[in-house]
């Protein structure tokens, strides 16, 4: 798989203020990227330091295979859109006017495709209206309209539903799975948003006090939150049998617990396996949720 954006080492410093420190980010060509991090942890520090608004202070990032010393680099950004805090509009002009703006300002040789841009972010019906005007969703959705001119494959957006309400977080979701699906554009959103983040997201990178604490898919991730039973026992051997033969699936954590996964009946289970002489020392269930997974990699009580 081709990676799209690869950070060595990144670190960051104001003076004596460690903002990022060793941070090692692996971004997979037509992913959706979740970066997760409460605010002040770093994410936009990052963001601004890959799109050239800022040096590291130590170590090194690639994108698209180019290292970020390379003459090349400015090039290699091209390939980027990006809404980095909030989204670049001019208030007193219409959603078509700023397009037109923006075609002007990166050097398009036309203005083919503005009317396909507004249609695709959904504001094709909104005439001469000024920006200023819009709803908060409607001007997050003309940004990444503005942030696609270019026709980039990778996308990066800085915490793309903040301050929306439901139905302009559900608009913005719907957008980036579009471009994502149908587009093939590799995407990078910043968010304090777990749950939002959950239903789309393809891989995370967690990230807690300017540092990568952990990268997962999201097929690895569900794993770890689905429904677990946690059994502390005496004969591991004997439980792993049992639940050979009967099918269950399980992890031996080491020589005393022994987790199950998928959807059981505690209570019927308990009677299944107390008829084998099987007896649990200690009986933990437990449902885990992105937030919960989550806190639990920054310092939470972990579940496992």
């Amino acid at each position: 798989m081709e990676t799209i954006l690869e950070t060595h080492n990144l670190e960051k410093r104001y003076n004596d203020f460690r903002v990022l420190n060793d941070v090692n980010i692996h971004i997979e060509k037509g992913s959706i990227y979740g970066l997760i991090g409460k605010n002040g942890a770093g994410k936009t520090t990052i963001i601004r330091i890959i799109c050239g608004l800022q040096e590291p202070t130590c170590g090194t990032y690639t994108i698209y295979g180019e290292f970020n010393s390379s003459s090349n680099i400015s090039n290699i950004r091209k390939r980027i859109g990006a809404i980095i805090e909030t989204p670049s509009i001019y208030g007193e002009m219409s959603a078509k006017d700023n397009l037109i703006e923006q075609y002007k300002l990166v050097g398009m040789p036309s203005l083919d495709g503005i009317d396909e841009l507004l249609k695709l972010v959904g504001l094709e019906n909104v005439g001469k209206k000024k920006a200023k005007h819009f709803s908060l969703g409607m001007k997050q959705r003309l940004g990444i309209a503005i942030s696609l001119v270019n026709n980039p494959d990778f996308l990066i957006l800085d915490e793309p539903i903040n301050g929306l309400d439901p139905q302009g977080i559900i608009e913005i979701r719907e957008l980036i799975l579009k471009l994502n699906k149908e587009r093939r554009i590799t995407i990078l959103i910043s968010s304090h948003y777990l749950d939002e983040l959950s239903k789309i997201a393809t891989h995370y990178g967690f990230l807690d006090n300017g540092s990568i604490i952990n990268e997962i898919s999201s097929g690895e991730l569900m794993k770890k939150m689905e429904h677990k039973i946690e059994l502390t026992v005496n004969n591991t051997k004997e439980f792993v049998k049992y639940f050979e033969e009967n099918n269950i699936e399980y992890e031996v954590i080491n020589n005393k617990i022994i987790n199950i996964y998928g959807s059981h009946n505690l209570s019927k289970l308990i009677r299944q396996l107390s008829n084998k002489n099987l007896i649990a020392e200690d009986i933990h269930e437990y449902e885990e949720t992105l937030e919960n997974y989550y806190m639990n990699l920054i310092g939470g009580v972990k579940h496992d």
